[in-house]
């Protein structure tokens, strides 16, 4: 989304304007980094040396760095890698539009540069955080929490709504936290009441919803409004009471059950999203073991496992020892997604003979690949259905679902489109 919004004020300045990831022979790149997990900083490193080199071949003249990798590391970075031109934290488009002789146009700030699919769109509702979760350098980063005006929030929803969006997902790193530093209380349910106005939509869909401080209501909306996902995305990162001690959050193992079989209870048909750590500083058998007993239990629809990573200024960074090994780590990550690999097979088994309203992404091979409200983009599962079909991307269809496999639907038109 940052990227987006600095690609329009780039065009809006005259400059003729691509985003390819593959495209070397150009006179500017600006590379937007992640500095928050190891993969991704390794990922973001990468890709600087690569333009890097083709610099020395003299594909490109300019070459610039942003983001949160050049936030945290600007000064490592520019003594290790001193050729790149400029590097800029950020929140720092004025400043990278200076660099190219440009200046920000306040009333294309809202609007953006689509670089995915045009049909779905993430909107940015807030910046930072303000929990102090021990292995989280996010704050570090990013800064406090900043929630961004309800009317700006709904001004740009309006305008991806104008550019032929049709799902709009809500992100933040504490969603349910929106409003409090702007308007002295959480004002998510009263934003999303706004953009559930907004006629183009098909779905909106919330990610990031922390267990402390969830805001209920939520579910009462999503049961009343079939524009508003069934979708709880919801990352507990652990359940057991001592390691979220450990790991400063502020949720205790009780509240997280007894909220997570609320939504069950009030919300059935959802499906309850979540992310664990395995093998954070201290984690040890007995607390690995709940963790795996509770996922049995309660059965996730979707879920994600990380590795632990260590990361310098973080509390679990300076404080603990990394004493988990990366064998360790590994191993039980694997096991937990083979036990998710399993309920998740179970679940999608069930869907066989109903029909679910789902939105077409793309043709892939011989099918074209969809989701249904229960699945967001990239992380979660897909519907696969016969190319021979000929859907549109970007439209919505009813799909019976005629089989499934742990992470797929596979199904067929069961009505017009939508």
């Amino acid at each position: 989304m940052d990227s987006e919004k600095l690609l329009r004020q780039i065009k809006a300045a005259g400059y003729s304007v691509v985003y390819d990831p593959d495209t070397e022979k150009v006179d500017t790149v600006i590379i937007n980094t992640c500095g928050f997990i190891n993969d991704a900083k390794e990922e973001s490193i990468n890709t600087i040396l690569r333009f890097v080199k083709a610099g020395r071949e003299g594909l490109i003249r300019k070459l610039y760095v942003m983001g949160c990798l050049s936030e945290r590391y600007r000064d490592a970075l520019r003594e290790e890698i001193p050729e790149v031109d400029r590097y800029f934290g950020v929140n720092s488009m004025e400043d990278i539009l200076a660099e190219l002789g440009a200046v920000t146009q306040p009333e294309l700030l809202s609007d953006r540069v689509l670089t995915g699919p045009s049909h779905y769109a993430y909107l940015k509702v807030s910046e930072g955080c303000d929990r102090k979760c021990a292995f989280c350098a996010i704050p570090l980063i990013r800064g406090k929490y900043v929630s961004r005006k309800t009317e700006d929030i709904v001004k740009e929803a309006e305008i991806l709504a104008g550019q032929g969006v049709r799902e709009l997902m809500l992100i933040a790193q504490d969603l349910g936290y929106y409003g409090v530093d702007l308007y002295g209380k959480r004002e998510l349910p009263r934003l999303v009441s706004d953009l559930l106005s907004i006629d183009a939509f098909e779905w909106i869909r919330l990610h990031y919803l922390y267990p402390s401080g969830f805001p209920a209501e939520l579910l009462k909306m999503m049961r009343e409004n079939p524009k508003l996902c069934s979708y709880v995305d919801i990352p507990i990162q652990h359940i057991s009471g001592r390691m979220l001690k450990i790991m400063k959050r502020s949720h205790g193992p009780k509240a997280t059950r007894d909220l997570l079989y609320r939504i069950r209870r009030d919300l059935p048909e959802a499906a309850v999203r979540t992310t664990l750590i395995a093998g954070h500083p201290g984690e040890t058998e007995a607390d690995y073991m709940e963790l795996r007993d509770f996922i049995s239990d309660y059965r996730f629809d979707r879920l994600g496992v990380f590795a632990y990573s260590h990361e310098e200024g973080t509390m679990s960074g300076d404080r603990y020892s990394d004493d988990v090994s990366q064998e360790l780590k590994e191993s039980r990550v694997s096991e937990l997604m083979a036990i998710q690999q399993s309920i998740s097979g179970e679940l999608n088994a069930k869907k066989t003979g109903h029909i679910l309203k789902t939105v077409i992404d793309r043709k892939e091979g011989d099918y074209f690949v969809g989701r249904t409200e229960y699945d967001s983009p990239e992380v979660d599962n897909e519907v696969l259905i016969s190319s021979a079909s000929e859907l549109t991307p970007g439209s919505f269809h009813q799909i019976l679902v005629t089989g499934s496999t742990e992470f797929d639907l596979f199904g067929t038109p069961a009505a017009e489109s939508l």
